[in-house]
């Protein structure tokens, strides 16, 4: 446990963690210091002067709360009159050439500048000189549109692009009024993470083309979620809005901070793959074709594995560790094969060392640890006898049309149960569709053996059905996410004394050993 120190806080006595500066340490104990330029992934710059705090004895009496580390019995001010002259100063600097175009910035209702002036200023303009214009709608590249003028020079994204990304494609020109960020002649930014600097802008001046006025942020609704991108499970944020009589739709997933997984940011494939659940969504039940009731689906599919001598199961990699369960246990109801084959899920030579990763599945440790197979010899020796093939949710061809699968799978009696319309399911006899993942709860664990848990974000005037729920209706008899953990607890050494309820938002790192479960 960290060591704890005492000081005090305009006369407060408050205990905070030794070793922090006292922006991050202050944080915790619910204290906010503003400031611009500091952001705890990048360190301390010290140029915006924001976070200035009067030290009572100290020497200097003056201090950036950014490179001051809290000490024994310190006396902090933040509330004294000169402190709050320093910060009025600090914000009508930073006004005098800011455009007052809040109706229609991107970052209004989230913008550092529009709090603090709330907050700390109220303040009306003394300026009667004209203000200095900058460049607008500036394409940096992947993504990222710069307007010049509402810039505060606070430097984020220069230093993002050269501590965390080591591009260093941004930079601060000219000095004085002509100072302002922009990119080398010629060399845009190239970068996988280049829309972070969107997230760690802490006004509008980076803009995201992809959500630029798309949607006011007031009526988004933030939940918090796990990236499914790949199997590292980035912490996210998933902003969405459900308008009157219409669906839930995503606008943008933002990082969510988590120092266990992918500590501030994201990569920008991840960021962008909300697309993918608003986007060709199987939304019907179909028999050869044809639309019919979900409830009849249902029947189908229940006569058809009735009938079946030698059924075969395929779990996507996907899927969370309840739904794995269920499927496993619907399986064995059947007397059907159960494979997790999904080797087109990983993209050799895609990853990185940062957060992104070859394998794209989502929960790959949960077939290991269900001891679910998933190699590809096993699934073709299956698919070669089975005479009904049922894939929830696997899509195959992931990477790119496998011929092989695909021959086998064109000879096969199969049925989907599928989020979306994909290829790999167009020879699927039944289809029906179930929920992705931003609408229903579950958890996964990523390839650094971290469990992690996410709830349903989305709801939708019809909601669709989750895998659990379709294998209940098979004749399974898990009910609910909950209704899985007795068993998978029991048969997995690792997660016996995991309360699923009571999984911390940063997630639990498992014990990674041989002997982590036991056969199910």
């Amino acid at each position: 446990m960290a060591e704890l120190v005492k000081l005090f806080v305009n006369g407060q006595e408050v205990e905070v963690e030794s070793g922090k500066n006292l922006i991050d340490a202050l944080r915790v104990v619910g204290i906010e210091i503003p400031h611009f330029c500091y952001h705890p992934a990048l360190g301390a710059d010290g140029n915006c002067r924001m976070c200035l705090v009067g030290i009572e004895d100290g020497r200097p009496p003056l201090v950036p709360a950014c490179k001051t580390p809290v000490q024994e019995g310190m006396k902090v001010l933040l509330d004294a009159e000169h402190i709050k002259k320093i910060q009025r100063d600090v914000l009508e600097f930073e006004l005098i050439n800011h455009p007052v175009d809040c109706p229609v910035c991107d970052q209004a209702g989230e913008c550092a500048l529009q709090d603090y002036y709330m907050n700390y200023s109220l303040d009306d303009s003394r300026m009667q000189v004209a203000q200095v214009t900058k460049g607008k709608r500036m394409d940096f590249g992947c993504g990222v549109v710069h307007d010049q003028e509402r810039c505060v020079l606070c430097g984020r994204c220069v230093r993002f692009t050269r501590q965390i990304t080591k591009t260093g494609e941004l930079g601060i020109v000219n000095r004085t009024d002509a100072a302002r960020v922009s990119i080398f002649p010629g060399k845009p930014l190239n970068n996988r993470y280049a829309l972070n600097i969107v997230d760690i802008c802490p006004v509008g001046a980076m803009t995201s083309s992809d959500f630029r006025f798309r949607q006011r942020v007031w009526f988004l609704k933030k939940d918090p979620g796990i990236c499914h991108g790949c199997s590292k499970g980035c912490a996210i944020y998933i902003d969405h809005h459900r308008e009157k009589y219409k669906d839930d739709v995503i606008y943008r997933y933002r990082a969510r901070t988590n120092l266990n997984v992918n500590g501030y940011f994201i990569c920008d494939d991840g960021r962008l793959s909300y697309a993918g659940e608003n986007e060709n969504r199987q939304t019907s039940a179909l028999a050869d074709g044809a639309v019919i009731g979900f409830d009849e689906g249902i029947e189908l599919v229940r006569e058809r594995l009735d009938r079946a001598r030698k059924p075969l199961m395929l779990i996507s990699p996907d899927c969370s560790l309840e739904q794995m369960w269920a499927v496993q246990r619907i399986a064995t109801l059947y007397g059907a094969e159960l494979s997790g084959y999904s080797d087109n899920y990983i993209i050799d030579g895609d990853g990185d060392e940062y957060l992104i990763n070859d394998d794209k599945a989502a929960n790959r440790r949960g077939l290991e640890l269900l001891e679910i197979d998933f190699s590809r010899a096993q699934f073709l020796t299956g698919l070669q006898h089975t005479d009904l093939l049922v894939n929830f949710n696997n899509d195959l061809f992931f990477g790119g049309v496998d011929e092989e699968l695909k021959s086998l799978l064109d000879k096969t009696q199969s049925i989907a149960v599928c989020s979306h319309q994909l290829q790999v399911y167009e020879s699927a006899s039944i289809v029906l569709p179930t929920a992705s993942y931003s609408e229903y709860g579950g958890t996964i664990i990523n390839e650094d053996n971290v469990l992690q848990r996410f709830e349903k974000a989305l709801f939708k005037n019809e909601d669709p059905k989750d895998v659990l729920e379709i294998t209940r209706l098979l004749g399974g008899a898990i009910n609910d996410a909950p209704h899985a953990w007795p068993g998978i607890k029991q048969s997995v050494a690792c997660l016996a004394d995991i309360d699923p309820q009571a999984i911390p938002a940063e997630g639990i790192k498992l014990q990674n050993s041989e002997d982590t479960n036991v056969g199910a």
